[in-house]
């Protein structure tokens, strides 16, 4: 594997718990692990192992327990002790997150749904007016051409196919100083060659602009092929984390409860 020198994520014993009518349920359990800058992981784990969750308190959109530990991003406190950071806003910029749903607004241009993530406090009025500057729109075009969508700016996003839209979504999440890219299973929903071509845009840019990837996925195939290492939990515990290689059939079934070759072809 690749040597790396700076520490870009932090973990130290995240807990989260989940409360409903007196109810408790566990998703996170004290899962500690540290990624380094230009790492490409793989977050791998059954449905209900707590991905999602991992991903939404890395981005500080789910805020750990109290008594919980740090959560760092580049040397800089994302949530700690139970409460996010003071300069969460500033420490968001840096962190970019593609979801499984691709989020974006159907009657809008393609260009306007990649502002949002410049301008995301800009109300639906001022969006639908296209009220940005000369510089927002060049770095939505600038965002739109890594992605190799520049030719379709100005379309609206709901005549676009599901693999379109979550290069969209991509674009979005890099239109701002984006040092993190936080993808919450980006090919779950999409047919193999979309989630190809995907995969190959996510991976690629984070290549050639020497980004951090965390990539919530379900197949072992499409981790092995784009992250050299894998972190997995099970019942919100840290399972596994290490070399995607090294990962073997009798783990998977462990880790799933299941032998489906799906899930490790």
């Amino acid at each position: 594997m690749t040597a790396y020198k700076t520490t870009m994520i932090k973990i130290d014993s995240a807990t989260k718990t989940f409360r409903n009518n007196g109810a408790s349920q566990l998703a996170l359990s004290g899962v500690s692990f540290a990624v380094q800058a230009g790492e490409r992981v793989a977050l791998l784990g059954s449905s209900g192992s707590g991905k999602s969750t991992l991903i939404r308190a890395i981005c500080g959109l789910e805020i750990l327990d109290a008594g919980s530990g740090e959560l760092l991003l580049n040397q800089k406190v994302v949530q700690s002790n139970g409460n996010l950071s003071k300069n969460i806003r500033q420490v968001r910029n840096h962190i970019g997150v593609i979801f499984q749903q691709f989020n974006l607004v159907g009657q809008l241009d393609v260009i306007s749904n990649v502002l949002i993530g410049l301008c995301p406090h800009k109300n639906i009025l001022q969006l639908l007016m296209r009220k940005f500057s000369d510089e927002e729109k060049a770095k939505a075009l600038d965002a739109l051409d890594k992605v190799g969508l520049i030719d379709i700016a100005y379309q609206r996003a709901s005549t676009l196919s599901g693999g379109q839209q979550q290069r969209v979504a991509i674009a979005r999440a890099l239109v701002r100083d984006t040092k993190v890219i936080l993808a919450d299973e980006p090919v779950a929903s999409l047919d193999p060659e979309s989630s190809r071509k995907v995969m190959d845009t996510l991976v690629g840019l984070c290549e050639k602009f020497d980004l951090t990837l965390i990539a919530s996925l379900h197949q072992l195939s499409i981790a092995k092929k784009y992250c050299q290492r894998t972190i997995a939990l099970n019942a919100g515990k840290l399972y596994f984390d290490g070399a995607t290689a090294s990962l073997d059939a009798a783990s998977i079934a462990c880790l799933y409860g299941s032998v489906n070759n799906d899930l490790h072809d």
